[in-house]
């Protein structure tokens, strides 16, 4: 029986994350998000569909104006309804399929969102396996009036959350912690009526943070417009209804490689489009990312300082960023802190962005942040159209001592977040903290960017005064003499030879 009763986000956040419990056992952790997620997106579907029909009853009492699909922001064919699913008592994973399948056809904004849940196999989904989890999620109703758009919003990030947790190694495929990226869009700054593009970008987190850091400025962030690319098709449907659930659903997500084929091209000579804000959290040192067409001249000429290496891809998703963006735009992308300091092509690489003024700044970050790898990360910002007073110069922010320590994985809290974005504000020197270094002093070294090179966090070690600690031996020296003669004098007047 569906309950009509207000949720608290606590209480809608168990209530989904109850329908993995379900699932445990029978399908692998790292599967769970496509089928909960997949059922989740058709009940939202079906629920609001009926709202709307009931309101367009009101007004019009009339069955076929309040069913026209130009009455309603998506349309759900006759039949193909959560309601109509629950009716079926067997087949049940037919059943769910041939709606997903119908309302993609319906709807070509949702074109493929269940393409890759299949419920339709019975060694996976038993019919009774299946009741139980349409049974589990027909306890709330998830109409507009029940669940908001912003908590429905958070409750599926915070699953995404949960499940990165549950899968381990593979969670760093579609999801980078909330705080690392709310990081980011604190530093970019993003703002109503601008672009943003997130060249890889996984679950759709950092459009979403950007989405977010607008209204808690009191700004239009439906005027945002957002543009990303995935490759992997799960977490692109995934991406597409996390966007669809924050009634964000002309967000502009392509799904392809993005090195090899973007998706986001402009005119007749189809050239790369360019963004106010581009952000990403790449794959950390790619092999397989493109090099066999790079090393023969990027078609789309985002090879301007150079082929990164067979066994890298870092820079390749750096330069596209940069080729992404417009002549005011900035950029924050995190990186493994090798992109800093190797030489060869990628050496290359970063002397060529340093010496065209387009790094503003360096943030080195704590060990083991990220889902699936304990290295450090920083991010580096780039900028084409730096202030006149940071020109000729780099942030370096060494942040290694700036995280929450946890069981399996360290975390950055409000604090560590709000000092590393206030120190790429205030853009000075900071011991043991930031500095801000002159490009002639990087060029010194060889346009070598090693954190630890420019802003230690160790406390120096104490000055030795040489010859006073000298004086102070000869006198302890002296006084140790005197004691021990002392006490010989008052051993001889014992009888002790």
């Amino acid at each position: 029986m569906t309950t009509h009763a207000v949720l608290t986000q606590q209480q809608l956040e168990r209530h989904l994350w109850g329908a993995a419990d379900i699932l445990r056992g029978k399908i692998d952790s790292s599967d769970y998000k496509h089928y909960i997620f997949g059922l989740l997106f058709f009940k939202r579907l079906s629920d609001v569909w009926e709202e709307e029909y009931e309101q367009r009853m009101k007004e019009f009492g009339d069955h076929e104006m309040a069913a026209d699909p130009d009455e309603h922001r998506f349309h759900i064919p006759a039949g193909s309804f959560w309601g109509d699913v629950r009716k079926v008592a067997t087949n049940i994973g037919e059943e769910l399929n041939k709606s997903f399948h119908a309302i993609e056809d319906a709807n070509q904004r949702l074109l493929g969102v269940f393409q890759d849940v299949d419920f339709n196999n019975k060694e996976r989904f038993p019919d009774a396996t299946l009741e139980r989890l349409l049974q589990h999620f027909d306890r709330f109703r998830l109409r507009r009036c029940d669940v908001t758009a912003d908590m429905l919003g958070n409750a599926y990030e915070y699953l995404i959350a949960q499940f990165a947790d549950d899968a381990g190694k593979k969670g760093g495929e579609f999801y980078t912690p909330k705080q690392v990226v709310k990081l980011i869009v604190e530093v970019l700054e993003p703002e109503p009526n601008m672009s943003i593009y997130d060249p890889t970008c996984g679950s759709g987190g950092m459009l979403l943070e950007a989405f977010h850091y607008i209204e808690r400025k009191g700004g239009n962030a439906k005027s945002l417009r957002m543009f990303g690319q995935e490759m992997n098709l799960n977490t692109w449907a995934i991406c597409k209804m996390n966007l669809f659930l924050h009634d964000k659903d002309d967000g502009d997500i392509k799904r392809g490689d993005t090195l090899r084929d973007p998706k986001h091209l402009v005119g007749e000579s189809r050239s790369l489009m360019t963004f106010d804000r581009v952000i990403a959290n790449p794959p950390f040192s790619l092999k397989e990312w493109g090099n066999e067409i790079w090393s023969k001249g990027d078609p789309f000429q985002r090879d301007k300082y150079g082929c990164p290496p067979k066994s890298y891809g870092d820079l390749a998703f750096v330069q596209h960023m940069v080729a992404s963006l417009n002549e005011n735009g900035r950029m924050g992308v995190v990186l493994p802190h090798g992109i800093l300091f190797r030489s060869g092509a990628e050496g290359t690489i970063r002397e060529g962005l340093l010496r065209d003024d387009l790094v503003e700044a360096v943030i080195g970050l704590a060990n083991n942040l990220f889902y699936g790898t304990g290295i450090p990360a920083c991010v580096l910002v780039l900028n084409r159209n730096k202030p006149q007073e940071r020109k000729g110069k780099v942030l370096i922010v060494n942040g290694e001592k700036e995280f929450k320590e946890g069981k399996n994985q360290n975390s950055l809290s409000d604090e560590n977040v709000q000092r590393m974005v206030g120190a790429f504000k205030a853009f000075a020197d900071e011991e043991m903290f930031a500095r801000v270094v002159e490009l002639d002093e990087i060029a010194g070294n060889d346009w070598n960017l090693n954190i630890a090179r420019y802003v230690d966090t160790n406390p120096p070690a104490e000055k030795i005064d040489t010859a006073a600690e000298l004086r102070k031996l000869k006198e302890l020296t002296a006084k140790r003499d005197a004691a021990e003669a002392v006490m010989m004098r008052y051993l001889e007047e014992l009888g002790y030879e």
